[in-house]
């Protein structure tokens, strides 16, 4: 494919995204699969949050609070990176603005980065719901909650702007192509005209640690409750063991992607691609089935929805 470089003053002021394909009979069938997969990432993360926000019960639920949010994230991640990706599977040229690979870089490191650390609030909750259940909605009241899930935000927000002062004070002056269905630090910083050592080093340090730390907390929190849960009566072990398993499924769908992804700076593989698919469409997408299909308040207050509007 030629290469789009647009000068001024020498600055490349766009890129040529090389996407998951170049056959075009595969571009078409990827557009279905994707187009698929997006209306199930908006629906399913929608069907959450009205469920959530319909019944009081799971409304005054710190978890079901906390996991309307994470729809919410869900729903916008989904939207980051797909509608462009469905575009460009219907033309030739799949060509994204400056701008607009600075804008996909910080909602894509904003919602992730939030998305993250909600995760972390989550497994905090369950700690306290599973390990203190007397005292847990006076630990997990709702101005905790709010201050909770500020931080959260705000914490997105200061990394996602981290990650743009990465990329924005780069110079570029060609090659333009970018080996990816869309725009992300690790591919961006490889086409900078300069020595991008610090640069690389700076990202792992950012998001690749980030990432790992995270998780690394995740599943310590997870092994103190079940250790908690060896001692639990067998009704309310299962019950608290089936929250728990969906909560780790969701983890490993985000944090492996990410540690796999930010963690290793100054190589790629042919496989990057396919874990940045994982972490941008299929994670969205999975996450509404695995709330819903393993949680039995979930179904219930859906099917109690369903019959509300079925009068």
């Amino acid at each position: 494919m030629d290469k789009t470089i647009l000068y001024n003053d020498s600055k490349v002021t766009e890129f040529v995204l090389l996407g998951l394909s170049s056959s075009w009979e595969l571009q078409l069938f990827l557009f279905f699969i994707f187009l698929l997969f997006y209306m199930t990432v908006i629906l399913g993360n929608l069907l959450i949050m009205v469920t959530v926000r319909a019944d009081a019960h799971l409304l005054q639920s710190p978890m079901y609070y906390f996991l309307g949010h994470l729809s919410f994230i869900d729903l916008c991640l989904g939207c980051v990176t797909v509608p462009k990706m469905l575009r460009d599977f219907l033309q030739q040229g799949k060509i994204i603005s400056f701008s607009g690979c600075l804008t996909q870089i910080y909602f894509l490191h904003f919602l992730g980065a939030n998305e993250t650390f909600l995760l972390t609030v989550m497994a905090y909750d369950r700690y306290v719901a599973i390990c203190n259940p007397l005292h847990y909605l006076t630990v997990m009241n709702r101005q905790l909650c709010f201050q909770l899930v500020f931080a959260c935000w705000f914490g997105g927000f200061i990394h996602s702007i981290s990650q743009v002062t990465l990329v924005i004070q780069l110079p570029f002056c060609g090659p333009n192509e970018l080996d990816n269905f869309y725009c992300d630090v690790p591919q961006v910083i490889k086409l900078a005209c300069m020595d991008t050592y610090v640069v690389e080093v700076l990202m792992v340090s950012n998001s690749g640690l980030l990432s790992l730390i995270c998780f690394f907390v995740l599943l310590f929190s997870y092994a103190i409750i079940l250790t908690t849960l060896r001692t639990r009566f067998h009704q309310g072990r299962s019950k608290a063991l089936s929250t728990c398993a969906s909560h780790l499924t969701v983890v490993s769908l985000i944090f492996v992607p990410c540690v796999f992804i930010y963690l290793r700076p100054f190589c790629s593989f042919s496989v990057d691609k396919i874990f940045s698919v994982f972490y941008t469409v299929i994670t969205p997408m999975l996450n509404p089935l695995i709330y819903t299909l393993r949680n039995a308040d979930m179904k219930r207050a859906m099917k109690k929805l369903r019959k509300k509007y079925e009068k």
